[in-house]
């Protein structure tokens, strides 16, 4: 499919001819959310933690006598019936990674980018250079091509200007071709590719 391209200055820079392969695909929602769901999860610190019984630092003595006191037996102040007491069956220190093919991984991201062609939020840039990093004077031609909230894919490289200018604009982010991924294209209402992101993309999902 043909689509045009643009340049900061909410020109037509020229065309491009985007793979069907990679930009054409009907959207699945399902696989979407497998990645989604793949995506958060990996990223989980797991580092939560309470003490068990085993770990609290009190006496190990018996509380009181087995009989005679007219109360329930109990065989330490450790267990989580009392104050102070471990907790049961609390968080510990683990992974939440979940498994999911490489396949489906690469399949998801075709629907990602699927997804955005299909409701008409997928820009294709020139190039993101710029001559001075001015947060403002960036922030006023995003707003002047209607974006407010996007994600921003360059080449292997960012521009460092670019970089530097956008880093502080609310809703937008800026990302090289190597860190595309599923949930940050979902996440942003469009997608704007530079012409160097959309040869990387396609080589890399071909």
């Amino acid at each position: 499919m043909k689509t045009k391209v643009m340049n900061l200055d909410n020109a037509e820079a020229g065309d491009i001819e985007l793979s069907d392969a990679i930009f054409g695909l009907k959207p699945r929602a399902d696989i979407l959310h497998r990645m989604v769901t793949y995506q958060l999860a990996k990223r989980r610190a797991g580092t939560h933690k309470v003490k068990g019984r085993g770990e609290i630092a009190r006496t190990g003595a018996k509380p009181f006598n087995q009989k005679g006191t007219g109360r329930a037996r109990q065989g330490t102040w450790k267990a989580p019936n009392h104050r102070g007491g471990g907790v049961a069956h609390g968080p510990v220190v683990r992974s939440h990674a979940i498994d999911l093919p490489k396949k489906v991984r690469r399949l998801a991201m075709l629907h990602a980018l699927s997804s955005k062609v299909a409701d008409s939020k997928l820009i294709v840039l020139d190039d993101t250079a710029v001559e001075e990093a001015k947060t403002g004077k960036l922030a006023k031609r995003l707003k002047e091509m209607g974006l407010n909230s996007a994600l921003i894919v360059d080449g292997s490289e960012v521009n460092e200007n670019f970089a530097r200018a956008a880093r502080n604009i609310p809703m937008i982010d800026v990302l090289p071709q190597q860190g595309a991924n599923v949930y940050d294209i979902l996440r942003r209402e469009h997608l704007v590719l530079t012409r160097a992101a959309v040869e990387a993309l396609e080589a890399r999902l071909a």
